[in-house]
Parts: structure tokens; sequence; C-alpha cells
């Protein structure tokens, strides 16, 4: 059952975004070569859809969309409403190959570069928040989840969970954000098309996939870094937040960073909390 808080929040944006209709979407989707798709005009989580799906065989590049999503989630387990009509909420399921298999910790940093092609198509100019943002104009535009199904110890399926802010409304109250944010419309001066969008994500990440295990890929997690070489505060679990120089993303995902006092280390769990100038 939807908690009451969210069914007033999906409610009110109804009055205000009327749901899209599956025959509107589903003239894009049929253009983008994908296997098999389901859109669903609203949806607990569109990764917990893929999921299932994927543990019934769904093929590679499966595609699971909403129009709003009303128990999504973040990295650490943080809450995320999908309103109708004004975001993109989505979800595909990637059949890793063994070559692929052994890159699994870069598929975050994926997600993130297909946004930011698609950005670039609008002229807007994204950079990668480590380890699981994308950011334009230093605030957050979209994010990324990676969640996966096994059988016993072998990989059956990963999903890349993507949410992206388009237009107004989509962007929550201040008070409510861990960061700030910002939609592609308020950055651009201009309405989006969401399914275009989609579709020039889902190109984006066909591009960058067929590089996941080169070096160019993580050449191009560093080229679209945020903050590299620059000062900002960093927290790992458990810990008070620090001061670090952002050094880049090295070939297992993992952030490398360097302290005041000149000690070096990678690190694979933390958030990055703010630029230090």
């Amino acid at each position: 059952m939807l908690p009451f808080g969210a069914l007033v929040i999906v409610v009110m944006a109804l009055r205000k975004h009327p749901m899209t209709s599956i025959d509107t979407v589903g003239s894009y989707l049929d253009q983008m070569d994908i296997p098999a798709w389901r859109f669903f005009p609203m949806v607990g989580s569109t990764n917990d859809m893929a999921l299932n799906w994927a543990k019934q065989g769904a093929p590679d590049w499966t595609l699971v969309v909403a129009d709003a999503q009303t128990t999504g989630r973040g990295r650490a387990g943080r809450h995320w409403i999908t309103e109708p009509g004004c975001a993109l909420a989505f979800s595909l399921v990637f059949r890793l190959s063994p070559d692929e298999v052994a890159y699994y910790a870069r598929l975050a940093a994926l997600g993130g570069l297909g946004l930011i092609y698609a950005l670039e198509g609008l002229g807007l100019r994204g950079s990668l928040k480590w380890p699981n943002d994308v950011l334009l104009s230093g605030a957050k535009v979209g994010g990324v989840l990676v969640e996966s199904s096994w059988l016993a110890d072998q990989l059956e399926a990963a999903v890349i969970g993507i949410g992206v802010n388009v237009s107004f409304g989509s962007v929550p109250p201040a008070e409510e954000l861990r960061y700030p944010a910002i939609d592609i419309q308020s950055a651009l001066g201009e309405p989006v098309d969401r399914w275009s969008l989609l579709a020039q994500i889902v190109h984006g990440l066909r591009k960058y996939r067929n590089i996941l295990a080169e070096d160019a890929f993580v050449a191009a997690c560093n080229q679209y870094l945020s903050w590299r070489d620059e000062w900002v505060r960093f927290q790992r679990p458990g810990e008070q937040p620090q001061r670090v120089r952002i050094i880049g993303i090295m070939s297992d995902g993992r952030l490398s960073v360097e302290t005041q006092d000149d000690r070096k280390f990678d690190v694979l769990n933390g958030e990055i909390i703010m630029r230090d100038d």
C-alpha cells in the first residue's frame, strides 16, 4: 500500500500533470531497438519491476519505464518520488557477458555517461558526481542505482535504474534536498520531450557499454568527473567529513583522493558532500 504522504503528493501532481498514455510512449519505445519493454502510468519502483522481470528471463536491454514512481529509491536507501509528467524514471536489464562481469563496478558510471551523452545533444554540459549522480551547473539533475539478480553466487542480471529531473515540478522543495537540484527545462530555457530524451540516453548507454571493459571508458569517466583536481568535503560511512582533493576514478570504480597532509587513498564507499573552496 502506498504511504499516505506519497499518495497525497502524487494526487496533487496529477492535478498539474495528467498521466502519459501507453500509446504516446510506445511510439518512441518501438523505435529504440529494445527487445522488450513495459510502460506503467504509475509504479512503486521501476528497479523492482525490472528485477522481477529479469528473474523471469527478461532479455538483455529490456526496459521498464514509468510516468510516475511512488517508492523509488536512491543510494543508501534514500526514497525518491517521481511525479507524473515531469521526470524520467526507468530501468534497464543488462545480461552481462563473461567479459563484462569483471567490470560490474563501472555500471553506475555507465548510467551517468548515458545521461551526459543525452545532455550534450541538447547543448548542455553534464558531469559525474561520484559515485552515482549527474550534475548540471553544479546541481543534481539525475541519479543512478545499480542492483542485481543472483542465482547462488552467479550474477543473473544487472539492473540500471536512472532518474532524471526533466521539467518544472520534478525537483522537490529545497527543504527536502540533501544537495542542490535542477531540471533540464530550467537549464535549457525551453521544454524537453521526455521520450526523445530517453531515446538519447539509451543511445548513449549503447555507446559507452561498447567500451565498458576498455581504458577509454575510465578516461571518459575522468573527462566528465566533477571537481577533478579540486578540494571537496568527503565523508566515508561512520566517519567525520574530511577535506580531500579528487584525483580521479580508478579502473575498478573507486575514487582516488588525497588529503591535506599528502596521504593518498582509494575509496569504494563514501559521499562527496560539497565543493570546498
